[in-house]
């Protein structure tokens, strides 16, 4: 079961720079993230989110493929093409897995204007090797929401808010 991180910085870019962090342990097999979104709160109070992956791109791509497929069959591939592209698009953009927008822009409401906030679904995570891996975050972030155990929630408070 997938458990939920939330991490809270005083800047907009700390949050950027710690997915990249954490997409690069990623690869390294150290920690397996099914969904990780910045949130950011603009000067003037406007929430936005940055998904890692996008869902529309995605669903015009696999759309294309099936449309052009299908095309194929009945002699107009270019046609099925753009309806499966079009269609495939349309999905994405209202496909909603993984983190709850809505949760996510409620959280963020009661952020301070200029600020952001990584939340991350961790599938599995070598935790001693992880916070290990973000040092360089220590005294940048507060941790504000997880459904981590007790002593991981410690173990990671401490390495993040430490000064």
């Amino acid at each position: 079961m997938s458990k939920l991180i939330a991490v809270v910085f005083d800047d907009p870019t700390t949050a950027f720079e710690m997915r990249t962090s954490l997409m690069k342990m990623q690869k390294e097999y150290l920690i397996d993230l099914e969904d990780s979104v910045v949130v950011t709160k603009t000067e003037s109070g406007k929430t936005k989110l940055d998904q890692a992956t996008s869902l529309t791109s995605a669903g015009a791509i696999g759309g294309g493929f099936w449309g052009m497929l299908i095309g194929l069959i009945f002699l107009n591939p270019l046609l099925g093409a753009a309806i499966g592209a079009t269609a495939g698009a349309v999905t994405g953009k209202f496909t909603d897995i993984g983190l709850n927008d809505q949760m996510m822009k409620d959280i963020a409401a009661s952020f301070k204007p200029g600020s952001s906030a990584l939340f991350v679904l961790v599938r599995r995570a070598t935790v001693d090797k992880v916070v290990a891996g973000l040092k360089e975050f220590a005294g940048k972030g507060k941790v504000y929401q997880t459904s981590l155990d007790k002593d991981t929630e410690q173990t990671l408070r401490d390495a993040l808010e430490a000064a």
